[in-house]
């Protein structure tokens, strides 16, 4: 490994979240509120980060497999830990709260221990999104561009078989497709955010919304999440942009391109609005049986369908009070999450397809052994390593996720609070069920299960194996 190089690109890192802490600086001295807290985490940041790329300057340019490995994953570990000042400094949350709490905003999660956001401070409510935005796009980069070269649960596939940055959708130059997808990404923010405010939200809560419904964070400024707008409007507006941003933006590259001319033969793409479609209407029956009028229904249904199987994690109704039934379905969605490419979390929609495709594959080997029928994916055969990779990512993204539910379970919460906190944990969601619903939150957790949500959410938001490849002892022998 190039361990010198590798701190310095964390020593980047570390000056970059430093300098995004320069709008909430900006938010705390335009509301009148005190900008120390974020001002000193910011000239902290940055002149930890500069001694750090001064002292590993190296001429050794060359990254290796493993460096990719360590880089991705210390990368929001640190991102984590430096985003985690402002909490502490301006005496809002402790050094583990604080963690939890950014954490939840670098991988887009969207759980809270906050207890009260409504009267929070203006900068610090500013940063909360900022860290859900800067970490959206972080994702979408690190499931374009680093994922396939690092061959990770499956995600080979990305290189030339579905959508991806390639040389006929997007230059396979890591800071060219940075480039465009920022372009795209920011400009979606700011579309969002120009709709909200026409909406009738206030600009400030617009900014906020707009950054955290691109990143499928779900950080909101109100303690009832979206629904304490009391706005069908704003929440159309909303359920529009998550969906948009569910979808693989490499689409979205082609699509603003002028290139929608085979735009419906993607199968995941078609996939993507067909969970939409099929749980909404669910829904929407599910409502109207209970007395809900029609256009209500078909609204809560697709926000809460949107926000969940995007992994947002918004809220527009206390969905803990619906029948079981949408209970089980919404656990499904929060697990199978949108696009591969997008900024949502979950085991991603690609995965499922190959998965269902390769279970129909087994099934008809069985009834005809001789047969020769190989999964397929835009008319070419997926390989066998791809789909062990994806079984393998499938059987560690459970196991970890049992595992969190098993010790979550001992500190005495019952089994839906448990399972479904573990799975919004790896799936990137935020609300679950039980004591963390749509409008509660994390800070009735001891220390040790707010350690292993953290754990839990940097892993799902890491597909696992980046994570799991740091643990291994081998990894870091000569």
């Amino acid at each position: 490994m190039n361990i010198l190089l590798d701190l310095f690109v964390i020593g980047w890192l570390v000056m970059l979240i430093g300098a995004f802490q320069l709008p909430a600086v900006l938010a705390a001295l335009v509301y009148g509120e005190d900008a120390f807290p974020y001002a000193f985490s910011m000239v902290l940041a940055l002149v930890l980060g500069f001694v750090l790329t001064r002292v590993t300057r190296t001429d050794d340019r060359r990254l290796r497999p493993r460096d990719g490995f360590l880089i991705v994953g210390m990368a929001w570990v640190i991102a984590s830990i430096a985003g985690a000042l402002p909490y502490v400094f301006a005496g809002v949350l402790g050094p583990i709260d604080a963690f939890f709490e950014s954490v939840a905003g670098f991988t887009t999660t969207g759980s809270t221990v906050m207890t009260k956001i409504e009267g929070s401070p203006h900068g610090l409510l500013l940063w909360r999104s900022i860290t859900q935005w800067v970490g959206g796009m972080g994702i979408i980069l690190f499931t374009i561009a680093i994922l396939p070269l690092l061959g990770i649960g499956g995600m080979q596939l990305f290189k030339a078989e579905v959508p991806g940055p390639v040389a006929d959708k997007v230059r396979p130059r890591i800071a060219e497709t940075a480039r465009r997808l920022w372009i795209i990404y920011v400009g979606f923010t700011f579309v969002e955010c120009v709709c909200l405010w026409s909406a009738g939200m206030g600009l400030f809560e617009a900014i906020n919304h707009s950054l955290t419904t691109l990143a499928t964070g779900g950080f909101s400024t109100r303690d009832l999440s979206v629904g304490g707008f009391h706005s069908p409007a704003i929440e159309w507006i909303i359920t529009i942009f998550m969906t948009i941003a569910g979808i693989n933006f490499v689409i979205h590259h082609q699509v603003l391109s002028g290139r929608v001319r085979h735009l419906w033969r993607d199968t995941e793409l078609r996939y993507y609005f067909g969970i939409i479609a099929l749980v909404t209407t669910v829904c929407t029956v599910v409502l109207l049986a209970e007395g809900t009028e029609l256009g209500d229904a078909v609204r809560l249904g697709a926000f809460q369908t949107v926000s969940l199987l995007t992994t947002t994690g918004y809220a527009t109704a206390n969905f803990e009070l619906w029948p079981p039934l949408l209970h089980i379905v919404f656990l499904m969605i929060m697990v199978l999450g949108g696009m591969a490419g997008s900024t949502s979390g979950g085991i991603k929609s690609l995965r499922a397809i190959l998965g269902i495709r390769a279970i129909g594959a087994a099934v008809d080997r069985l009834m005809h052994p001789r047969a020769v029928r190989p999964v397929k994916y835009a008319g070419k055969p997926v390989s066998e390593e791809i789909l062990a990779g994806i079984w393998a990512f499938f059987s560690a993204y459970f196991l970890m996720a049992a595992a969190a539910a098993i010790f979550i379970s001992g500190y005495g919460y019952d089994l839906e609070t448990a399972f479904s906190a573990a799975l919004t944990a790896m799936s990137n969601v935020g609300p679950g069920l039980g004591e963390i619903g749509a409008y509660d939150n994390f800070a009735h957790f001891p220390v040790g299960p707010k350690i292993v949500l953290g754990l839990c959410m940097i892993a799902g938001r890491l597909e696992v194996f980046t994570l799991l490849v740091l643990l291994m002892p081998s990894f870091w022998r000569r």
